[in-house]
């Protein structure tokens, strides 16, 4: 068994939520996972609890609420009574407290700048907070995949969360690694808070990455796939401590693991940021 790397997050966003997969992930020496109250058809929980149970201790184990059933599918909100709620039946339906709960997309439910936002976003996270303050879990944190909304409604009144999740990789704008990190320093976080998902923007067969090679972000290309280098950079951009990844396939995960190695161009990096900014600002013009 490989020495546990923490950060690689196996995500479970469109898996099929297979023990081989879990046990899979731990001899490679991923042992963080996570999920959201919402995937599988809202029966993630319950589907991991059944099929793997013996094996989620082993596990830093993160989920997300914010997501309700609804009449016409998934809806959300950020009622701190129904996210207090969600966190009750998630440490109920996993049979273990989870370690990390995240408020999952705040600003599907959030108008940019208003007072009632900036009240709503702090009581939701207060919700979490009184969660956490009573053991349903570990800690909470914040979820993102549009941050824009969120830096404006930051105040002293809003509590401080553990972790930001954001969107990370070499097809993330400027605009929201800008944000990330500006909510980063509203927050008062630290180095190691941040993590990402969604590293290769969707899918790892999209039509940009035959168009791209990440490997020459890389000091040293040679050995490493296009998939492995596009996803080591997106450790840089932002700079996250973890990524989450979803697959359903142990040989993927371990390509990916094996990804850590690699050493990325600090000055590469540098530099792509600022043509994207650069492409930011020439297209707002």
């Amino acid at each position: 068994m490989r020495d546990t790397d923490p950060r690689v997050v196996l995500g479970l966003h469109r898996s099929r939520h297979e023990r081989r997969l879990l046990i899979g992930a731990l001899d490679l020496g991923v042992s963080a996972l996570d999920t959201s109250t919402n995937y599988l058809r809202f029966r993630s929980h319950e589907v991991l609890a059944r099929v793997a149970g013996d094996l989620l201790p082993k596990f830093h184990l993160s989920t997300k609420v914010g997501y309700f059933p609804g009449s016409s599918g998934a809806e959300h909100s950020l009622a701190p009574e129904r996210l207090h709620g969600a966190v009750e039946e998630a440490a109920r339906d996993l049979e273990r407290e989870p370690d990390l709960v995240f408020l999952h997309n705040p600003e599907h439910s959030l108008t940019p700048g208003t007072t009632r936002s900036r009240e709503a976003l702090a009581d939701a996270c207060a919700a979490l907070a009184s969660a956490t303050s009573r053991g349903l879990c570990g800690a909470w944190g914040i979820a993102t995949w549009d941050p824009a909304a969120l830096p404006p409604l930051v105040d002293a009144s809003t509590p401080t969360p553990s972790t930001l999740m954001v969107r990370a990789g070499l097809l993330v704008g400027a605009g929201t690694l800008d944000v990330a990190e500006a909510l980063m320093e509203a927050w008062g976080l630290g180095t190691g808070a941040m993590w990402g998902m969604s590293p290769f923007g969707g899918s790892t067969k999209a039509p940009v990455w035959a168009r791209v090679d990440p490997r020459v972000f890389l000091r040293d290309s040679g050995g490493y796939s296009r998939a492995q280098a596009a996803f080591r950079m997106a450790y840089q951009l932002p700079n996250v401590s973890a990524v989450a990844v979803g697959t359903d396939e142990p040989v993927h995960l371990g390509e990916l693991v094996g990804a850590l190695a690699a050493v990325p161009d600090e000055q590469a990096v540098a530099e792509y940021r600022t043509l994207l900014r650069d492409r930011s600002r020439t297209q707002s013009v």
